[in-house]
């Protein structure tokens, strides 16, 4: 594969992965070497891009990022030493071949994130943005490092159709129609994590608001309350992803190439 046989549209796809790796690193969610962000290549749906397993998240490029099918056959890797992480197939390849109504899939380590994923009670709404998934969160339980396939079954039996997941003893998971949705998803799950813990922390009583509170806190939040010029509520992402861009651009351009 070369360059000239690479869609335009295939082409914006990496461009947007690899801006969402290296906003994930900037926002402090990234682990080394470690986790892994797809999307499904445009027209290709049998098809996802994935980080080349040895790439730190902020050396992450559009043209690093390797070309895997579902059945975890590597279409184009343009990497002499690097391959994927077979965790990494297993969780992504389960999920793009199940959920065809989204597009990118993404996974971190995060402290905040493994420790809410070891309490009992998960995501408590304990703020509005925790409320943002109030009754939305899946939860899959942890069956050791996801190198078997038989997993597949039960990660996307878990996860349902919601767009954030919980994996017990692990970490957080989101998902979405854009790359933008995916990492706005996770940036917001992650925050909620972050000061649930700081709320625990301070060994107070918890107060909760009432239940149909956070039901009408869910609901507006499904889509973002305030509508744009044209009277759209758009999806989450669609407003903050080209000022995510500008920011990346005016630190270093480079995740283009």
């Amino acid at each position: 594969m070369t360059s000239s046989s690479i869609s335009n549209a295939e082409q914006q796809a990496r461009i947007d992965l690899a801006a969402c790796y290296r906003l994930v690193d900037l926002y402090g969610m990234s682990d080394m070497i470690l986790n892994h962000i797809t999307v499904r290549v445009p027209g290709e749906d049998e098809h996802f891009l994935i980080n080349p397993f040895g790439l730190m998240y902020h050396e992450i490029t559009a043209s690093s990022l390797i070309k895997v099918a579902l059945d975890g056959k590597v279409i184009h890797n343009p990497h002499v030493h690097y391959t994927v992480n077979q965790p990494g197939y297993v969780i992504h390849s389960a999920i793009h071949g199940a959920r065809h109504d989204i597009t990118c899939v993404l996974h971190t380590h995060t402290p905040a994130g493994m420790a809410v994923s070891a309490l009992d009670c998960g995501l408590l709404p304990l703020n509005q943005t925790a409320m943002r998934f109030a009754g939305s969160v899946a939860y899959h339980d942890f069956e050791g490092v996801a190198v078997d396939l038989d997993e597949r079954q039960r990660l996307v039996a878990d996860l349902g159709a919601n767009d954030v997941m919980i994996l017990r003893n692990h970490g957080l998971l989101t998902v979405g129609v854009t790359v933008a949705e995916a990492f706005v998803n996770m940036l917001r799950l992650e925050r909620a994590c972050q000061t649930q813990l700081l709320t625990l922390s301070a060994g107070a009583s918890l107060r909760l608001p009432p239940q149909p509170i956070i039901d009408k806190t869910f609901q507006q939040l499904r889509r973002q309350p305030s509508p744009d010029k044209h009277g759209r509520f758009p999806p989450h992402g669609e407003r903050e992803w080209p000022a995510l861009l500008r920011l990346l651009d005016s630190r270093d351009p480079s995740y283009k190439d």
